[in-house]
C-alpha cells in the first residue's frame, strides 16, 4: 500500500499551520500547541524541514519558524522528499541500475510511468491547497479519470 509516514503527515499539519500565518514567526512551542502535537515531535520535523529548506529559522529571544517561500510554491512533491526521500513506487522507478532484474523485466517501464505520473501529481499540488488555504481547487477527478483511462490501455496492451 502506498502510504505516508505519520511523520511526514504531522510535518504537513505544521506547515500548514506555518502557512496560515505566512509573514510570522512561530516557535515550535507555539506550534505544538496549535496543532496538539508533542514538543519533541514538532522540534525534530522543524529541524528536517529547515535542512530541506521548506521553512526558516531565527535565533533570538523572537526567533521561531516561518515558511521559506510561499505556500503556493511549497509541492506536496518537496514535503515528501524533504520527509522520506525522493518518491518512488519500486526500486526501478527510481532510475536505471537499481534493479538486478531490470535487463530482463518486462513490467519495469510501466512502473516508471506509473511513477512519473504520481510524481507529476504531487508537483501540482501546493502546501497552500493541502492546507485549505488556496482557491484553486485540486482537480482530484480529472487526475482519477486520467488514471483510469492510463490503466485502461495498460490493460488492453498486455
Amino acid at each position: 500500500m502506498l502510504r505516508i509516514s505519520r511523520l511526514t503527515d504531522y510535518a504537513t499539519v505544521l506547515l500548514a499551520a506555518l502557512a496560515e500565518a505566512p509573514g510570522r514567526v512561530q516557535t515550535a512551542a507555539c506550534l505544538a500547541e496549535q496543532t496538539k502535537l508533542a514538543l519533541p515531535t514538532v522540534s525534530k520535523l522543524l529541524k528536517q524541514l529547515q535542512r530541506a529548506g521548506l521553512v526558516t529559522s531565527t535565533r533570538g529571544l523572537r526567533g521561531g519558524y516561518q515558511l521559506a517561500r510561499p505556500a503556493t510554491e511549497i509541492s506536496a512533491a518537496a514535503i515528501l522528499d524533504a520527509l522520506e526521500g525522493p518518491f518512488a513506487i519500486t526500486d526501478c522507478a527510481s532510475g536505471h541500475g537499481n534493479c538486478g532484474l531490470e535487463k530482463n523485466c518486462r513490467v519495469g517501464h510501466a512502473w516508471q510511468r506509473l511513477n512519473l505520473t504520481i510524481r507529476r501529481s504531487l508537483h501540482e499540488v501546493s502546501l497552500a491547497q493541502l492546507a485549505g488555504i488556496d482557491s484553486t481547487q485540486i482537480h482530484v477527478l480529472a487526475h482519477e479519470r486520467d488514471m483510469k483511462a492510463a490503466a485502461a490501455r495498460a490493460q488492453s496492451r498486455s
